[in-house]
C-alpha cells in the first residue's frame, strides 16, 4: 500500500476528516454556483448559507431552498466570479486535485457579455490565482428544459473553443425526450469533447441505457437507478461507462431510503467504473472528503474499496 493510501485508510478508520482532506481525489460532478466555500461566501458578503439538514420530498423543495439562501444575490458579473472564486476555494480545502466545472450556456449571454474568451478567463483566472496544482476540465453545461433552437444558438459561441474539456445535460429527466438533444451530442462528439448528462437519478435503469445509446455517452452524472436492473448493470460494465456519484445528494433528496444501502456498493461491485462527487457543496454539505468519510462511517462500503474508488478518479481517461 503506498503512503496516500495508507494515510486515507487510516482517516477513514479513525475518523479523521483533516488527515482525509490531505489524499489527493477528484470532483467531477460540481456545480460550481452550489459548490463554493460556505468561509469564502461569508467571508467576501457576512451572508450565511447554512445547508439542509434533513432529506427533502421533492425539488421543489430544493428549489425554495435554492430561493431562500441564494436567490438572486450571486446574478452580476461580478457574483459569478465570485462563485468561481468559492468553488476553487473549496477544493483547495479538500484536497480535490482535478476538478470537473463549467459555466451553463446561457451564463455566456448573461455574466460574461457573449464573450467566450471573457468566460474562460474568468475560470483560469481564478485557478491560476487559488489552486494552480489542480487539473481543471472546463464543462459546458446545458439545462434539459430549454428549446433546443436556443441551446444550439447559445452553443455556437463554445463550438471551436479548445479550453472546454466536456459537455453535460442537467435538469428534470422528465422535461423533454432525451432523443431531442442527439443532435447537440453528434456536434460536441465532434468537437472532442468528453460526452456526460445527468440520468438515472430520477428516472429508470433504462433510461440510463437509452440514454447511453442515443447520445453516446461517455459519463453519467448519478445514475443509480442502473442498480434496479442487472442487464443494465452489465451494459455499463461492458461498455466501460463511468458514473459520478453524489451520495449526501441522493440521500438528501430522498433518492435513497439511507446511506448505508446506497447503490454505490452494489455497482461498485459489480464492476461498474463509479467516482464520488460533491454535486452541490452549499445545499448538501458534501465536499468529497465528507462524502468518503459519511460512506464509510454507515458501512455502505469499506476503507479499502473507498480508496480504490479515490484512485479509480484520479485516472485519466
Amino acid at each position: 500500500m503506498n503512503y496516500e493510501s495508507s494515510v486515507m485508510n487510516s482517516a477513514l478508520i479513525n475518523g479523521d476528516l483533516e488527515a482525509l482532506r490531505r489524499v489527493p481525489k477528484a470532483d467531477l460532478h460540481n456545480h460550481f454556483v452550489l459548490g463554493g466555500s460556505r468561509r469564502y461566501l461569508r467571508e467576501c458578503t457576512g451572508k450565511e448559507i447554512n445547508p439542509i439538514t434533513r432529506p427533502l420530498s421533492s425539488m421543489d423543495e430544493m428549489h425554495a431552498w435554492n430561493a431562500q439562501n441564494i436567490g438572486d444575490y450571486f446574478n452580476s458579473s461580478e457574483g459569478r466570479r465570485m462563485l468561481i472564486n468559492a468553488a476553487f476555494e473549496q477544493v483547495k480545502e479538500d484536497g480535490v486535485t482535478i476538478l470537473e466545472i463549467g459555466e451553463d450556456v446561457w451564463g455566456l449571454g448573461e455574466f460574461f457579455h457573449g464573450n467566450i474568451d471573457e468566460l474562460v478567463n474568468a475560470f483560469e483566472t481564478s485557478h491560476k490565482e487559488i489552486a494552480p496544482e489542480i487539473e481543471l476540465r472546463l464543462q459546458i453545461g446545458m439545462s434539459r428544459h430549454c428549446d433546443i433552437d436556443y441551446l444550439e444558438d447559445c452553443l455556437s459561441h463554445f463550438w471551436g473553443c479548445k479550453a472546454f474539456y466536456s459537455i453535460d445535460l442537467y435538469g428534470d429527466e422528465l422535461a423533454q425526450p432525451i432523443e431531442n438533444f442527439k443532435s447537440i451530442y453528434r456536434r460536441a462528439k465532434a468537437e472532442g469533447l468528453r460526452l456526460k448528462a445527468h440520468v438515472g437519478e430520477w428516472g429508470t435503469a433504462e433510461d440510463v441505457r437509452r440514454a447511453v445509446e442515443i447520445l453516446e455517452l461517455d459519463e453519467i452524472q448519478h445514475g443509480i437507478a442502473a442498480a434496479d436492473d442487472p442487464s443494465v448493470i452489465q451494459f455499463l460494465v461492458d461498455n466501460h461507462i463511468r458514473l459520478n456519484i453524489t451520495p449526501s445528494s441522493n440521500f438528501l433528496l430522498g433518492r435513497v431510503k439511507e446511506l448505508k444501502s446506497h447503490p454505490i456498493a452494489k455497482l461498485y461491485r459489480s464492476g461498474v467504473d463509479v467516482t464520488i462527487n460533491s454535486d452541490d457543496v452549499l445545499i448538501f454539505d458534501s465536499d468529497v472528503s465528507k462524502e468518503y468519510m459519511r460512506l464509510y462511517q454507515c458501512g455502505c462500503l469499506t476503507a479499502e474499496e473507498l480508496n480504490d474508488i479515490r484512485k479509480n478518479g484520479l485516472k485519466t481517461i
